[in-house]
């Protein structure tokens, strides 16, 4: 895991944002302390919201550009969020996954935030969120996911609030690498670890299944026929999971241009 990465803001800092440095700190650990392991994610995302100024958070866990699946969300809007981003193939989650480092924004209504990603930015929106906070989990050689927090009102996070949320990253990467067997020291119990993997190649297993089916009526390679899906389901307002389902029943397919 990324060693040093959280450091105390006592530096010459303000005593009120070591304070709540510190509390925030005391709150995390309470938070995962006793938990299940595979419920660590969800116990954190939750803590942030307590603790942080903001409205929601999310865990998502990347096998690669086109394999996503989101471990758990503390509301609608925070799993919508997740998955526009998988459909749209862009977003600050995406971004801190080829960074691996840390993606804030603070208002995604106005510059320069609107125009980093301006398909999300503007479906962001209109689902009510203004700012958000994306942090890579994993290690400094491999990034397996993202832990994703907005805000419906615009706003930054202070150096103190960024410790908290960075924190906050590092235990649920720990939570996770103990849970998936080639990161873990030792097997995952069957009914400890791989269930939730089975669920997660579930979730996405329909789009694998699309894609080849698109590949083959377009005669394409496996990036193109996920590019052609997404924008798919852009157009109709749907994620691409949905656009998945219907040409795997074959209520839809596609033509080459």
């Amino acid at each position: 895991m990324r060693s040093g990465s959280v450091a105390s803001p006592s530096g010459g800092g303000d005593p009120a944002d070591l304070e709540e440095w510190l509390r925030g700190i005391e709150v995390l650990a309470s938070a995962s302390e006793g938990v299940d392991t595979q419920q660590v994610p969800e116990a954190l995302c939750r803590a942030c919201v307590r603790l942080l100024p903001v409205t929601g958070a999310s865990v998502s866990i990347s096998g690669g550009p086109i394999a996503r699946a989101i471990w758990c969300a503390t509301g609608r809007v925070a799993a919508r969020l997740a998955e526009a981003q998988y459909t749209l193939g862009e977003g600050p989650c995406q971004a801190a996954l080829g960074t691996a480092g840390p993606v804030l924004a603070a208002d995604l209504a106005e510059e320069p935030d609107s125009r980093r990603w301006p398909v999300f930015a503007h479906e962001a929106v209109g689902l009510g969120v203004r700012a958000v906070f994306s942090l890579p989990l994993g290690t400094d050689e491999a990034a397996i996911g993202t832990l994703d927090m907005y805000r419906d009102r615009p706003g930054g996070l202070s150096a103190s609030q960024l410790g908290i949320a960075l924190r906050a990253r590092d235990a649920i990467t720990l939570a996770l690498m103990n849970l998936l067997p080639e990161h873990g020291s030792e097997r995952v119990p069957e009914d400890e670890g791989a269930s939730w993997m089975r669920a997660s190649q579930a979730e996405h297993s329909e789009v694998y299944q699309a894609m080849g089916i698109v590949m083959v009526q377009l005669r394409a390679d496996p990036a193109e026929a996920l590019d052609r899906m997404r924008a798919r389901a852009f157009v109709q307002g749907r994620t691409v999971t949905e656009v998945a389902r219907d040409v795997v029943a074959r209520r839809s397919g596609f033509r080459p241009e």
